[in-house]
C-alpha cells in the first residue's frame, strides 16, 4: 500500500509541477535537469564537477555534455579545482547568472501561483506536510546532501527595497538610529541598481527556509570617497583606464533571527572572493565602533583597521573606521 501510494503521488505532483515539460511550464529553454544544475551553482558559486555529480546523482557524462553546452552558451566557466587540480571547479558567468535569477523567479511565480489556489489557513498545514516527506524520505540517504542551511544567491525582484526597509528596521531596533540611516541605505541600493557593472560589482542574498535573512553589497569605489554607515560607507566611481582599482564592501547585514549560521563570515567572504576574481588590488569598508560582531568577523578575513574619526550621523553619536584588505600581492594598505 505504501508503495502504490509514493508512486501515486509522484505521479500526482510531477504532473502538477510540469516536470516532464519542464522547459516549456516555466518558459525557459532550460530542462528540469539544466535549470537544478543552474540552481545548484547559483548557491554554490565555486562547486566542483564532481560535487554536482555526487549531489544530483548524475552520470559523469550526461553532466559533462551539459556543463560543455553550457560553456558554449556562455553560461559557466571551468578551471582546475583549487582543492585538487584534477577536479574542474564550476563557476557561473553574470549570463549564467541572470538566466539563475530568471529561472528563479519565475519557479517563484509558478509556485506562488499554486499556493494562490489554497486556502490560506491550510498553507501551514501543506509546507509542514512536505517538510516532513523531507525529512522522513532524506534521513540518512548516502550520497545526497540536503540544504536546510541558510544559501547565498543573487537577490529577486523587489529584493532590493527589502535591503532597505531590513537595514532601517535592523539598525533602529538595535541601535536607535533614525530615519536618516534608512535613507542612506536606499540612495546606495538605487544607485546600485541603476549603474552597476555586473563584472565588477555584485550584491548577495542569504537566504534561510525561502526566505531572504541576510544581504552584502561590493561596488567599485571612488578616488577619495568618503565614509558613510554601516558596515559600508563610500560612492561608487568610474575606473581608471579600464583596470578595477578598490573595492569596496556595503551593507552587510543578517537578521537577528538567522544569526549562528556563520552567514556573516559566508557574506564577507564572498565578496572577497569575487573582488579578488575581478581584479581588484585592495577592498576597503567604513563602519562604526558600535558594531562589534562585524568588527571581529572583518580582523579573522584579514581585514586591517587604518583610521577613526568621531562624529554624529543617524541621531548617534559614533566613531567611523576605515577597514582595508590587500587583494593581490605588492598592495598597498
Amino acid at each position: 500500500m505504501a508503495v502504490q501510494e509514493i508512486r501515486a503521488f509522484n505521479r500526482f505532483y510531477t504532473n502538477l509541477i510540469g516536470a516532464l515539460d519542464y522547459s516549456k511550464h516555466l518558459y525557459t529553454p532550460y530542462t528540469l535537469t539544466e535549470s537544478r544544475v543552474l540552481y545548484e551553482l547559483a548557491h554554490a558559486p565555486r562547486t566542483d564537477a564532481a560535487d554536482l555529480r555526487v549531489e544530483l546523482s548524475l552520470d559523469a557524462g550526461y553532466l559533462s555534455r551539459l556543463l560543455t553546452r553550457f560553456e558554449r552558451d556562455g553560461l559557466v566557466g571551468r578551471a582546475p579545482s583549487e582543492r585538487d587540480a584534477r577536479r574542474q571547479r564550476i563557476t557561473l558567468t553574470p549570463l549564467g547568472r541572470e538566466a539563475a535569477a530568471l529561472l528563479d523567479e519565475r519557479s517563484r511565480e509558478a509556485v506562488g501561483s499554486l499556493l494562490a489556489g489554497v486556502e490560506p489557513e491550510r498553507q501551514p498545514q501543506l509546507t509542514d506536510a512536505m517538510r516532513t516527506v523531507r525529512e522522513i524520505l532524506g534521513a540518512g540517504r548516502p550520497g545526497t546532501a540536503h540544504r536546510d542551511g541558510p544559501v547565498l544567491r543573487d537577490p529577486v525582484p523587489g529584493e532590493l527595497g527589502w535591503i532597505v526597509q531590513r537595514h532601517g528596521a535592523v539598525y533602529a531596533a538595535e541601535y536607535g538610529w533614525n530615519s536618516e540611516f534608512e535613507g542612506l541605505v536606499a540612495r546606495i541600493v538605487a544607485d546600485f541598481a541603476q549603474r552597476h557593472d555586473p563584472r565588477l560589482e555584485r550584491v548577495w542574498i542569504a537566504e534561510l527556509d525561502g526566505r531572504p535573512v541576510g544581504t552584502v553589497m561590493c561596488v567599485r569605489d571612488s578616488e577619495g570617497g568618503v565614509g558613510d554607515a554601516g558596515d559600508d560607507g563610500g560612492t561608487t566611481g568610474a575606473v581608471r583606464d579600464g583596470a578595477p582599482g578598490t573595492a569596496r564592501l556595503r551593507l552587510l547585514l543578517v537578521e537577528p533571527g538567522a544569526r549562528g549560521h556563520g552567514l556573516g563570515e559566508r557574506l564577507i567572504g564572498e565578496v572577497v572572493d569575487f573582488a579578488r576574481e575581478a581584479g581588484y588590488r585592495e577592498l576597503v569598508l567604513w563602519t562604526n565602533d558600535v558594531l562589534a560582531a562585524a568588527r571581529t568577523l572583518y580582523l579573522r578575513t584579514g581585514f586591517t583597521l587604518v583610521a577613526e574619526k568621531p562624529h554624529r550621523s543617524y541621531g548617534a553619536d559614533l566613531v567611523g573606521q576605515d577597514w582595508r584588505l590587500p587583494l593581490q600581492e605588492g598592495s598597498a594598505i
